[in-house]
């Protein structure tokens, strides 16, 4: 009879962790837009273009704080870096505002076998208590829109989903944690949802990011998942030593080395998310993306795209939304 005890318990603890992962796209990949928002006035139509690729999708939106310069004006802005100067867009207006119609639109007809239909990612270029304080308060403004959990006395706990169009997910950092989950009250809704704290490993530097591939998954992510970190925020230097500028040939140890991070972050109960993968020939950088994702050409990207969908990685984070969105409709 134990047995059997043991066996149901173990049973409906593995239907929870799917139940909880089966909320963002039946725990199917979804297209994260990398870096969704203007450098210094250029590309303004990113999130035009990556909502223009369907539904669902992730908008990453990196935050900074702007204040004047005699402390008045202060607000919360979309930036590149963590220093403003007050030109760049409000994260009200650039997000919230634009996809109203959108998030309106989804609230009226109600069909919650589809929510969340955009993922809203936040990175933080810095963390100051003024700018998460800001944010907390504006997510507060919305939050008629936003997927929310309640907050549990026991962190360990796990509580379901309060469907909405919108999901909000930001990344690691205490401060955040500090802010978004520990202030709130037990029983109040968190309005975000953060990244998990991987493992420590020792190095620094192009070495300490070669051994990050050779390392089994529980060594880089041994934590469980908490009420407020739900999903695993990984560069693809766990897949391939080097990353991609040192990519080769896309291998079946490889392939391998992917599904066994992936199938490792589902069994703990976390959404997985990898950034970032672009293919673009030198000199082919049309949007303002820069090399450092780059693998070079278009041919290992989809490489990259075909195995990340394979293995059923949740975020792929890219900065060619079309050819990313194109590729999983062909896919599909």
């Amino acid at each position: 009879m134990r047995l059997i005890h043991l066996t149901l318990l173990a049973a409906l603890t593995t239907m929870a962790a799917g139940n909880s992962l089966d909320y963002l796209n039946h725990n199917r990949p979804v297209l994260d837009a990398h870096n969704c928002y203007p450098y210094e006035g250029q590309w303004k139509d990113r999130i035009d273009r990556a909502l223009s690729t369907g539904f669902p999708v992730i908008i990453e939106q990196d935050l900074a704080w702007y204040a004047g310069p005699d402390g008045g004006q202060q607000r919360v802005v979309v930036s590149h870096q963590a220093k403003t100067s007050g030109s760049e867009p409000l994260l009200r207006d650039y997000f919230f505002e634009r996809v109203r119609p959108i998030v309106e639109g989804a609230l009226r007809s109600n069909d919650r076998s589809r929510w969340p239909i955009i993922v809203l990612h936040f990175d933080f270029k810095d963390v100051q208590a003024p700018l998460l304080h800001a944010v907390w308060q504006l997510l507060g403004e919305y939050q008629d829109w936003i997927t929310t959990a309640s907050k549990t006395a026991d962190p360990r706990e796990l509580s379901p989903f309060d469907p909405k169009p919108l999901l909000v997910i930001t990344e690691d950092s205490d401060a955040q944690e500090e802010v978004f989950f520990r202030e709130v009250p037990v029983g109040s809704k968190l309005r975000l949802f953060g990244s998990a704290h991987t493992e420590p490993v020792p190095g620094a530097g192009k070495e300490h990011n070669r051994l990050l591939a050779t390392l089994p998954p529980e060594k880089l992510l041994a934590a469980k998942p908490t009420n407020y970190r739900r999903w695993w925020n990984s560069s693809w230097f766990v897949v391939e030593e080097g990353g991609q500028h040192e990519a080769g040939d896309w291998t079946p140890a490889d392939d391998r080395r992917l599904r066994a991070l992936v199938d490792h972050a589902h069994r703990m109960g976390y959404w997985i998310r990898f950034y970032t993968l672009d293919g673009f020939a030198p000199g082919g950088d049309v949007g303002g993306w820069g090399n450092g994702y780059n693998f070079g050409s278009r041919d290992a990207v989809e490489a990259r795209w075909k195995a990340a969908l394979d293995a059923g990685v949740n975020l792929i984070a890219t900065d060619q939304y079309e050819d990313l969105a194109a590729f999983m409709k062909k896919r599909n």
